[in-house]
């Protein structure tokens, strides 16, 4: 088998490329993905009744042209949200973001937060030109809120010392306040909407599943195959081994596999590559979906952090509050999300025993809670960790890849903190780049009906 664009993956990044090639004008393109339907980790599976996703995925659209597209794609089947999310810690529940709601805590730690924050604004500090992320939440958010929220949970997601890890990834994902925001959230209840996923939308039927499928959908029969796992690669001679369609020749490659996974598969590399790969880190997510025989289990909240060590999760969600066609009638579905590192061997009964312990002590599972069904969808590269050593070893590694002809995007193939509408766009930029195009102007929402 010969095709122009060879592409591993069949997630958004892969899809939204060969869309976007497409609309280009190349139709010789082959998406070839592991799993018996498209979506990667933006998919869904179903179970008793219940759609779920791989731990929440919402839809944060802020690019114009981003918007656009997956409104167009998904049409009627999506509803608008403002972002209900929540913080267990101290045994009191406080909006989302902690740093900026402190009301409801002990009031030793609401002053403690406070005065902490007003002491950066009156004593900034200095920090260095890159500063390690727990430098830089002392400087930005001070000790108190650091102590009691930034420190324990960014530990318990990222899994290591906030020291090692650098400030590269946090950009628009972690918000900051103004002085007054942060004295009038110690004081009352406010419900401010700060930070990129203030609102998402999410589909109403389906799950985020219904988004991938979408995409596959305006593709030629053909250009998608799953079922088809790659097994290796070999960059000299412009060939992959695929299960299922033997060796597949290709004169461009786009990678959309986690960039430690596409590495383990390629040869030849040269050594400084192979040292640079031993470099990534990652972590686990180990997911644990519940369906619950109650109503409204999580209130009315979207999702909850739990930043203290005594819960075994950092987070817990429930998408039948995205959409109540996700649980059955009288039902609730849950995701909880616990982190481990990249790699690391996991006792899933005794994890999944402690889950189901902390959800009770939290107050969110009852004693009388009858659980429908359990269903345990881990990903395996979850999270990136911005350690010290990420940007050297990605630089290495891309400046290789690059005189190779391969393009590697996407959350995991280009080894980043995103989220789905950046994804999208990263195929929609590779497309524009294999094919020599300068970036086009928005197109209107019916002209998107085209790229197809």
């Amino acid at each position: 088998m010969k095709t122009d664009v060879l592409i591993l993956g069949g997630g958004l990044a892969g899809l939204s490329t060969a869309r976007h090639l497409g609309g280009l004008g190349v139709r010789s393109r082959l998406v070839v993905e592991a799993k018996d339907r498209v979506g990667g980790t933006a998919g869904s599976r179903t179970a008793g009744g219940f759609t779920f996703d791989y731990t929440g995925h919402l839809l944060h659209l802020h690019d114009p042209y981003g918007r656009a597209l997956i409104l167009d794609l998904l049409k009627d089947n999506v509803a608008a949200h403002e972002r209900r999310a929540w913080i267990f810690s101290r045994g009191a529940w406080t909006r989302y973001p902690f740093q900026a709601n402190t009301r409801g805590l002990p009031f030793a730690v609401a002053v403690e937060c406070a005065a902490g924050f007003l002491e950066t604004v009156h004593r900034p500090r200095r920090l260095p030109r890159r500063p390690d992320f727990l430098s830089w939440s002392r400087a930005t958010f001070g000790d108190g809120i650091t102590r009691h929220f930034m420190r324990p949970y960014n530990e318990k997601l990222w899994g290591t010392d906030l020291s090692r890890l650098t400030t590269d990834w946090q950009g628009r994902f972690v918000p900051k306040p103004t002085a007054s925001e942060v004295v009038y959230g110690a004081l009352t209840d406010s419900n401010a909407l700060f930070g990129y996923n203030a609102t998402f939308r999410y589909p109403v039927r389906g799950g985020i599943q219904a988004l991938p499928d979408a995409l596959a959908a305006g593709l030629e029969p053909g250009v998608v195959r799953t079922g088809a796992r790659v097994e290796a690669v070999d960059l000299r001679e412009k060939a992959a081994r695929i299960a299922g369609l033997g060796e597949v020749r290709y004169e461009r490659l786009v990678n959309t596999l986690p960039l430690n996974v596409f590495l383990d598969l390629a040869a030849p590399l040269p050594a400084a590559v192979r040292a640079a790969r031993r470099s990534l880190r990652w972590n686990a997510v180990w997911n644990l979906n519940l369906g619950v025989v109650r109503e409204k289990v999580l209130g009315d909240r979207h999702w909850a952090y739990f930043p203290e060590k005594r819960f075994p999760f950092y987070r817990v969600g429930s998408a039948s509050n995205f959409s109540p066609s996700s649980a059955p009638a009288g039902h609730s579905s849950l995701y909880v999300e616990a982190s481990r590192p990249g790699g690391a061997r996991v006792d899933v009964r005794r994890l999944e025993a402690a889950i189901l312990k902390g959800l009770r002590a939290a107050g969110i599972l009852r004693r009388g809670d009858e659980l429908s069904v359990k269903e345990w969808m881990p990903i395996d590269v979850g999270y990136v960790v911005y350690d010290f050593a990420r940007e050297a070893a990605v630089r290495t590694i891309f400046r290789h890849l690059g005189k190779a002809g391969v393009e590697s995007i996407g959350r995991y193939g280009a080894w980043k903190y995103s989220f789905m509408e950046e994804t999208i766009l990263d195929g929609r930029r590779c497309a524009e780049r294999l094919t020599g195009t300068p970036s086009a102007p928005e197109p209107a929402p019916g002209e998107l009906r085209a790229l197809k």
